[in-house]
């Protein structure tokens, strides 16, 4: 943004400061200033000067050669300007000058074999606007031989700062000015309003209904009869093509002039072409074309924000007005918008539209909401004053939920530990005071400030540690020329993840990456899903609530593209809402986790001449699973257990990881009716593993043990069960009824049949009894074998089969 340095003096006191020491300052406390032009030095060279004879080139029927006096001589000097006529006072530049738009000196030439000393200049030369068309004309009062940096008013710099997009506040004369009161000390000094309203009443002539309160929470406006359009004075165009503006007319110029002035952008709708009198702000319900103020028609898609009258749009909201209710030369009454409209509404318009403005570009950013009322009334003083016309009494404000100032507290001594420096306390608040925090508390310890609304940015006690360490200077923090620092334990915290990615590999699994959004239909697979509340499209429109849709999504890709055996392994995190939760308003609604995801289809091994052709199976995914596991080190730490067809499960059978009451890992052979809805037709496996969960595992160290010096003696055993009894609850009673020399329990095999009753199957497992110290007799193993026979029986009301 383009700042007058002149300009800021208007609200500042900055006499005796040399401009470089401003923006020195300003780019230090955050406000980077990227360039700057100090008129003084690049226009000390030019000089006011007299042309007193005009003649034809001898050489050339287009160039002109002038004799050009510079009050104290006479120059001759050629010039191809249309305009340049003897009589003029002009803009001299004599030899060795610079010229501000493209930065060449001025030398001796000679032209078409005629010498010429020095350059007339236009205003596009000076840098002063884009006007190329001819030479700068001066008027009466500058006075010959003079520097046109006294005689023109040439005296200021311009700066060019980058505002960060969280110092909307910033985006105006008024927000840099506060900036630089606080950093020199400076008292603010802000325009008074000073109304001179006349008997009628604004509610005679307008009326404003806002129908989108949550886009628009409020809408101000003033009305301003019977004035005069015309050329604004001096001083406004002036302070206008100092930034870069072009003026217009003394209307629209007043709102230009108010939106660089205090950031607030405004609109002027000429009144008598309002239908109704009325202003309403609605969000369109249907694609429609408006035409802007640029004369081009824009296609509106549905939900954009607009100004209209009583039967039609006049102006899209916070981006650009409409052709229709523009100021012209004949515009007699006028209603002046100032309104605060959310910045994610103005956002999704300008860019649907392809269509940014300076008023969107702060709207975007955000505006002051308890502003509105001070802009309009300010512009509607200036209008009275260029334009002539009444001002309406009163003002249309509607402001359903008034937006209130933040409460931040700063506590000293919380200052110190953070920067690691003292600054006195007096200095601290002296520091917010200026910044234009009001003090609502107050302690030895803490003061407690109150939040204006036009610094959205600082919503926290370290957003207020940082504007005092910006403001007392980033230069200001002591040197520290020793440093002890006590070096603790690194921690790599992607160590773990790394490993696992290593196994994986080393398993002869290949990693894929997907996107963690994804369509509704594909994220209501599993789990609770999660919208996102700006999606880029629909198929990306939720988070995921297991990495296995996207898998095997990357599978049907494959397959279709001949690639039938795949190992495929994914690490990435999902997201669920929580039970009972509809929406999140806190981190407590829901949860995230890291994952790892081992896929398997197709072929695992081909056939050779040296082994057979295997597919995988649930055995080959459990024992990939298990040699992971053992890898990491995780060996009997995990309980297993099973389950089948289970209505509400993916799998058509599946094994579980447990450790205590929670659930590690899930996986086993994917029902076919799923894969069916990703046009696979061949048997997929996988295993969800919740690395998150594994992480606050204490895995057992690996340690050597020695070889057993005793034989074992190994006893196997086949029950019938019912089918409701699962083989961790066999495992967990047997080794809770505390047999002493069983040593090991595996379940080898596991059948169902009618011959064995309905809702029966049958488990069988292997037992291995045996001593450290010495040979068991064939007594002892007898008697713990009988015992666990007897207590399976009895437990689990099963019968015991022959093996």
């Amino acid at each position: 943004m383009k700042v007058s340095l002149n300009w800021i003096k208007d609200y500042i006191d900055l006499k005796g400061i040399p401009a470089k020491d401003i923006i020195d300052k300003l780019t230090m406390s955050g406000l980077e200033v990227e360039d700057a032009v100090d008129e003084l030095e690049s226009y000390k060279d030019f000089i006011v000067s007299y042309i007193k004879e005009k003649k034809k080139h001898p050489n050339a029927d287009k160039l002109s050669l002038c004799t050009v006096n510079t009050g104290t001589e006479d120059l001759q000097v050629i010039c191809g300007a249309p305009n340049v006529e003897a009589g003029q006072k002009v803009v001299f530049a004599p030899i060795g000058t610079v010229i501000p738009n493209g930065g060449f000196k001025i030398a001796k030439a000679k032209i078409r074999g005629v010498e010429s000393f020095g350059m007339i200049c236009s205003e596009s030369e000076l840098g002063l606007s884009d006007d190329h068309s001819g030479i700068m004309v001066l008027g009466e009062k500058p006075q010959i031989g003079k520097s046109i940096v006294t005689e023109l008013g040439l005296d200021d710099a311009i700066l060019e700062v980058a505002i960060t997009p969280n110092r909307s506040d910033a985006l105006s004369h008024i927000g840099v000015a506060r900036d630089i009161a606080a950093l020199y000390k400076k008292e603010l000094l802000l325009p008074q309003i000073s109304l001179k309203e006349s008997s009628h009443k604004i509610k005679d002539f307008a009326s404003i209904e806002i129908k989108d309160k949550v886009n628009c929470p409020r809408y101000t406006a003033k009305v301003v009869r019977n004035i005069t359009i015309k050329e604004s004075p001096e001083w406004l165009k002036k302070k206008l093509k100092k930034i870069g503006l072009r003026p217009i007319n003394n209307v629209v110029d007043v709102t230009n002039f108010i939106m660089y002035e205090v950031g607030q952008p405004l609109h002027a709708f000429d009144l008598d072409q309002l239908k109704g009198n009325k202003i309403v702000v609605q969000s369109t319900d249907i694609e429609t074309k408006f035409t802007t103020l640029d004369s081009k028609e824009r296609a509106l898609p549905e939900g954009t924000l607009m100004i209209c009258d009583a039967d039609k749009p006049v102006g899209i909201a916070g981006v650009m007005g409409g052709e229709n209710s523009e100021i012209s030369n004949s515009t007699k009454n006028i209603l002046i918008e100032s309104a605060y409209f959310n910045p994610s509404s103005i956002r999704k318009t300008s860019k649907l539209l392809g269509l940014s403005t300076e008023a969107s570009y702060r709207f975007e950013r955000t505006v002051d909401p308890n502003g509105t009322l001070y802009a309009v009334e300010r512009a509607v003083q200036l209008i009275a004053d260029l334009a002539g016309g009444e001002v309406a009494s009163g003002v249309l404000d509607v402001y359903p939920e008034k937006i209130k100032e933040k409460e931040v507290p700063i506590r000293f001594n919380r200052v110190k530990r953070v920067l690691g420096y003292t600054i006195a306390n007096g200095k601290i608040i002296s520091i917010l005071k200026h910044l234009g925090l009001k003090v609502i508390y107050e302690s030895e310890k803490e003061y407690r400030f109150s939040i204006p609304t036009y610094r959205p940015d600082l919503e926290r006690e370290i957003d207020l540690i940082e504007e005092v360490a910006r403001i007392n200077g980033y230069d200001n923090i002591p040197t520290i020329s020793k440093i002890s620092i006590s070096l603790g334990e690194k921690i790599d915290e992607s160590s773990f993840t790394d490993q696992i990615r290593q196994y994986s590999c080393a398993l002869g699994f290949f990693e894929i990456i997907n996107n963690p959004m994804q369509g509704e239909k594909i994220a209501s697979f599993t789990g609770n899903k999660i919208p996102i509340l700006n999606p880029q499209s629909m198929d990306m429109a939720f988070l995921r609530t297991s990495l296995i849709p996207g898998a095997l999504i990357t599978v049907a890709k494959n397959i279709n593209v001949g690639e039938k055996d795949l190992s495929l392994f994914e690490v990435g995190d999902i997201f669920n809402m929580n039970p009972g939760k509809n929406e999140i308003r806190s981190f407590e609604d829901f949860t995230e986790s890291q994952n790892l995801l081992l896929i398997l289809t197709g072929k695992i091994n081909q056939k050779t001449w040296y082994s057979e052709e295997k597919r995988a199976s649930l055995y080959s995914l459990k024992g990939v699973v298990n040699s992971l596991l053992e890898k990491l080190p995780f060996e009997n730490v995990f309980f297993e257990s099973y389950e089948f067809d289970n209505p509400e499960s993916l799998f058509e059978f599946s094994f579980v990881k447990n450790y205590g009451d929670k659930v590690v890992g899930t996986g086993g052979k994917i029902k076919k009716q799923v894969i069916k809805n990703f046009d696979i037709q061949q048997d997929v496996f996988c295993f969800e593993l919740n690395i998150s969960l594994l992480k606050q595992i204490q895995a057992k160290s690996k340690k050597y043990l020695e070889p057993i010096k005793f034989p074992k003696s190994i006893r196997d055993l086949a029950f019938i069960f019912d089918k409701s009894v699962t083989y961790e609850q066999v495992i967990k009673f047997i080794r809770k009824s505390g047999p002493i020399l069983l040593k090991s329990i595996t379940l080898f095999d596991l059948f169902e049949n009618e011959s064995l009753g309905n809702e029966k199957k049958s488990m069988a497992f292997s037992l291995e009894f045996y001593s450290e110290e010495r040979t068991l007799t064939e007594e002892e193993v007898e008697k713990e074998f009988n015992h666990i026979i007897m207590s399976v029986a009895k437990n689990f009301n099963a019968a015991l089969r022959g093996i």
